[in-house]
């Protein structure tokens, strides 16, 4: 049986990555906005953003729109592997459980 990556599997992790994987490969998002689609504080998602990025599965990237700061979010291409990864083993747990159809 595969292992769930603990990374990933705090649910409030979990939210970002899906999230996160939702975008193109290469897209980014603002802070404030992921902030708002998950509605997290901003401390609570900087705490697992920083965990996240720890692990190399996003990438933050700090610049200027104007004379505001931007903080930009995306997935790295090893997390959104290791998310597929992820959902492969959720399947995997849940496959004896459902018929086929419903995974």
């Amino acid at each position: 049986m595969s292992e769930l990556d603990p990374v990933i599997h705090a649910q409030a992790r979990l939210r970002v990555v899906a999230s996160l994987s939702a975008l193109g490969d290469g897209d980014r998002i603002a802070f404030p906005r992921l902030q708002e689609l998950l509605a997290m504080t901003a401390g609570n998602l900087s705490v697992h953003l920083r965990k996240l990025e720890d692990a190399g599965y996003v990438e933050i990237s700090k610049t200027h729109r104007g004379r505001t700061p931007a903080t930009l979010i995306r997935l790295s291409r090893r997390g959104r592997l290791a998310f597929e990864e992820y959902t492969e083993a959720i399947c995997t747990l849940l496959d004896p459980a459902l018929p086929k159809e419903q995974l």
